[in-house]
């Protein structure tokens, strides 16, 4: 097996059937990360130690025949927000450098009870708050497929590293692109379930014990290398879990085997108003004519009649006034209760409006960001799309329409551009549909490529395939 590209449904398999150990596996994917990461810096805090112990108890568990989960062994990595008991969580700022939470977050503790061996936290914009990787406490996160550009943010430590084989998954969050930009950067899956599906306490660090305020828009999900570990992740995180009430107790199905002839696809190469490089808007129609070729009902997205610039702006104000309603101490002139409420009305209506698109189709192909990955720069600096300058704050805009819209949303690999830099498309599907939305993301993988290794990663790979070889040989 090439143990740190294998899926993880695939190591979780072979050490389940004791092909190799969870320490085997443990070990290449830190030869992985010791080989890759000064260069990339996508793994900020590694528990080597702490990874080995749990990895060994993993395989006396299964020398004594005990019942196995469905990680049982599998390594893994997360992003720096999720508390974790033992390990630091910073989000990359200064005043939490040592934070250790005194319990793991529900997530966490899901993904260790199916047997999930953590082995270290990777990188996040300062705080969330970038749509590059950056931040005081350990620099930035470069991009596997060409180091003088960004993996992107906020999850762009998680999406590099999944990238780089560091990590066969990762558990991202998204308030606005931060899971599947980032995705769509590094040539990964990333999903962004419903609103409300994944529990959120314990999503960011909480030394002085204030009470949560993000509660809207924002969502944890995975990062794969395929659909089917998305699928295989989300089933272990999601639903009720006895702390964050807002969740809704709707089961989380099995992916169902979708016949593509059965589909009705809407695509739009780009929104109103919103910019889009070329080859990302040829990207989106070359795969709406594939699918149309194989017999797929496609047909031009008639987008609902919304302002999506406006819902940006408001989708931006509540996010301020869930961060003002966090803060310690509040300020000299709170926001009026009464604007939370105009401002959860107005967003009602292009949630509805949403809905109603979507009972007349299964999914909206459409892009996941207006670039592909841009060169490392200053927050706020204009990005050139196109050869022409582009606002930097319209970065996760095809995104963020749909965390103030609450729908579900994955980003999947679909080629490269002509700097060799990937495309990353989204598909958006009916609100609580996550496993559709998977099902149609599998069924039409074929035609969009799927994940690809960055060539130099495939480069190191071959140049260690072959000095294992020339081992076994002397």
């Amino acid at each position: 097996m090439d143990l740190v590209f294998s899926s993880t449904r695939d190591l979780a398999a072979a050490i389940r059937d004791r092909k190799i150990s969870a320490v085997e596996a443990l070990d290449a994917h830190l030869a992985e990360i010791d080989g890759h990461n000064e260069a990339v810096n996508a793994v900020v805090t590694l528990d080597r130690e702490g990874a080995r112990a749990r990895a060994k108890k993993a395989d006396e568990a299964q020398a004594r025949g005990d019942a196995l989960g469905p990680l049982h062994g599998v390594p893994f990595t997360l992003k720096d927000t999720h508390e974790t008991l033992g390990m630091k969580t910073t989000v990359g700022f200064p005043p939490f450098a040592d934070y250790v939470a005194r319990k793991d977050s529900p997530v966490v503790l899901r993904l260790k009870a199916a047997g999930g061996v953590l082995v270290g936290k990777t990188n996040v914009a300062t705080m969330l708050g970038d749509w590059q990787s950056n931040n005081p406490l350990f620099g930035r996160t470069s991009n596997p497929w060409d180091l003088s550009r960004t993996a992107g943010g906020s999850s762009g430590g998680a999406a590099a590293a999944l990238c780089a084989g560091m990590t066969p998954f990762e558990l991202g969050t998204d308030m606005q692109d931060s899971i599947r930009l980032p995705a769509a950067f590094c040539g990964v899956y990333g999903l962004k379930p419903t609103e409300h599906r994944v529990s959120l306490a314990g999503a960011f660090p909480n030394p002085g014990g204030v009470p949560r305020g993000v509660r809207l828009m924002s969502c944890i999900g995975p990062l794969a290398r395929n659909v089917e570990d998305l699928a295989l992740i989300l089933r272990i995180i999601a639903g009720p879990d006895g702390s964050d009430t807002d969740l809704a107790p709707v089961p989380v199905e099995g992916t169902p085997e979708v016949d593509p002839k059965t589909l009705r696809i809407a695509f739009a190469p780009a929104f109103p108003g919103f910019p889009v490089a070329g080859e990302i808007r040829a990207a989106v129609e070359s795969l709406a004519e594939q699918l149309k070729s194989a017999g797929v009902a496609v047909e031009e997205a008639r987008l609902p009649t919304l302002e999506l610039h406006d819902d940006l702006t408001q989708g931006g104000a509540l996010i301020g006034m869930m961060l003002e309603a966090a803060q310690p101490e509040p300020p000299e002139e709170p926001t009026p209760v009464s604007r939370w409420f105009e401002a959860l009305a107005r967003r009602d209506q292009s949630i509805l409006a949403w809905d109603r698109f979507f009972e007349g189709c299964d999914v909206l192909l459409c892009p996941v960001a207006m670039t592909t990955a841009f060169p490392h720069c200053e927050p706020g600096t204009p990005i050139k799309v196109d050869d022409r300058e582009q606002s930097y704050w319209l970065l996760p805009a095809y995104g963020a329409v749909f965390n103030y819209s609450g729908h579900p949303a994955l980003s999947m690999p679909c080629g490269q551009d002509r700097d060799g830099l990937p495309i990353g498309l989204q598909l958006v599907g009916r609100r609580w549909s996550e496993s559709r939305l998977l099902g149609i993301a599998r069924a039409i993988a074929p035609l969009s490529g799927g994940f690809r290794r960055p060539q130099a990663i495939e480069q190191t790979a071959s140049a260690h395939r072959a000095q294992a070889a020339d081992r076994a040989r002397h």
